[in-house]
């Protein structure tokens, strides 16, 4: 094995110009409790776009010698003042062989098996993580497709414990189409949890359906808060998760849950309903500022979510369940399917990087550092 691996690395200038690079960078040394993991896939998630590509305009991308360059817009800058001109590592998950062990029987078990891994610079040939914090595929299961493991299954499995931990029966999702979309369709058919989806377009409201799903929304249509309170009337739902962040969407959706309790219960007050509604907002799909109409009464409330934050409150040992969940579901409930499967190299072709940036329903890339090494 070679001292050195290859590794996807993110600059945003001063000047607003994003450079992404592919650097050379020492093989690490495993501390005792640590493995090494040569990583052979790591998908294009949403949430690794925000740093892969600064919030820079895809339009912008440019090919730049052995350098991909794009502008961020002025807006964006703000948020990078800690990460200015500094090549910052990419790839929040992944999974590969384990290469190298140190010293440490939890570690020394690990040799040649199998893993898939969270926690950042996954697109890079290899990775030393900690030996606990792996988790080893089910016999039979190739890297390609447990590389998908955390993000998008545990932001799934997330948002049911969340609704169940707050006290609700019933979830709206948006941007519904999308891998993790599908996910949580599937997870609610399986336990019996109403849903209400939200898309864009009518070929992915027959998507949707297809797969089973029973309230599904477009919100491009004309009477799209009608039908948007009709289903929260017969779910009862009064938890969003929206993946959009930006615009009115998380407003409407409020609004329609206030209009939705009123019609379940007219006995409300000057202040609205009692029922309280709640949208969280996990994604940045819609870069526009989040605007709220303010229509919903006062029992409300509007907030982030982050699977970290999610998994830190739940404590180890239910992290532990979730992840073994997913790897033993990983061919049926979380299968994640890809559009192309592209090297690093190939990450340093503009049209690659044009086409994974828009973040396209049914559109997923998935990053093989190690592919025609």
């Amino acid at each position: 094995m070679s001292d050195t691996g290859k590794q996807l690395a993110s600059t945003v200038r001063e000047d607003g110009t994003l450079e992404l690079s592919v650097v050379d960078l020492p093989i690490p040394t495993p501390a005792d409790d640590e493995v090494i993991v040569q990583v052979e896939a790591a998908p294009i998630n949403p949430s690794d776009l925000g740093l892969v590509l600064g919030m820079a305009d895809v339009s912008t991308v440019a090919q730049n010698g052995d350098t991909i360059t794009a502008q961020v817009p002025p807006a964006f800058m703000p948020m990078h003042k800690m990460r200015l001109n500094v090549p910052v590592p990419c790839g929040n998950e992944g999974a590969g062989t384990v290469c190298g062990a140190g010293s440490s029987a939890e570690a020394q078990a690990l040799m040649g098996k199998t893993v898939a891994i969270l926690g950042g610079q996954t697109y890079q040939q290899f990775r030393a993580v900690k030996a606990s914090d792996c988790l080893v595929l089910n016999e039979g299961t190739t890297a390609a497709e447990g590389a998908a493991c955390f993000v998008n299954p545990l932001t799934v499995l997330g948002m049911v414990g969340t609704m169940r931990m707050e006290g609700h029966t019933a979830l709206v999702h948006t941007a519904a189409a999308s891998n993790l979309g599908q996910m949580l369709v599937k997870v609610c058919l399986e336990e019996d949890i109403p849903l209400v989806n939200i898309v864009r377009k009518p070929e992915q409201v027959e998507l949707l359906k297809g797969i089973g799903a029973t309230h599904v929304v477009n919100m491009s249509d004309p009477d799209f808060k009608e039908q948007l309170t009709a289903a929260l009337v017969e779910t009862g739902a009064t938890l969003a998760f929206d993946a959009t962040g930006g615009g009115t969407l998380a407003s409407d959706i409020l609004g329609c849950m206030e209009a939705a309790a009123v019609q379940l219960d007219p006995s409300g007050s000057i202040y609205g309903s009692t029922t309280h509604k709640q949208c969280y907002i996990y994604g940045g799909l819609e870069r526009a500022t989040t605007t709220l109409s303010r229509n919903f009464g006062m029992a409300w409330g509007l907030g982030g979510w982050l699977l970290t934050y999610f998994l830190i409150k739940v404590g180890p040992e239910e992290t532990q369940r979730l992840k073994q969940h997913v790897a033993d579901n990983v061919h049926t409930t979380f299968k994640s399917s890809y559009t192309k499967e592209i090297s690093l190299a190939e990450v340093m072709d503009a049209e690659n990087v044009k086409a994974f940036g828009k973040m396209a329903t049914g559109e997923k890339y998935l990053i093989c550092p190690n592919k025609g090494v």
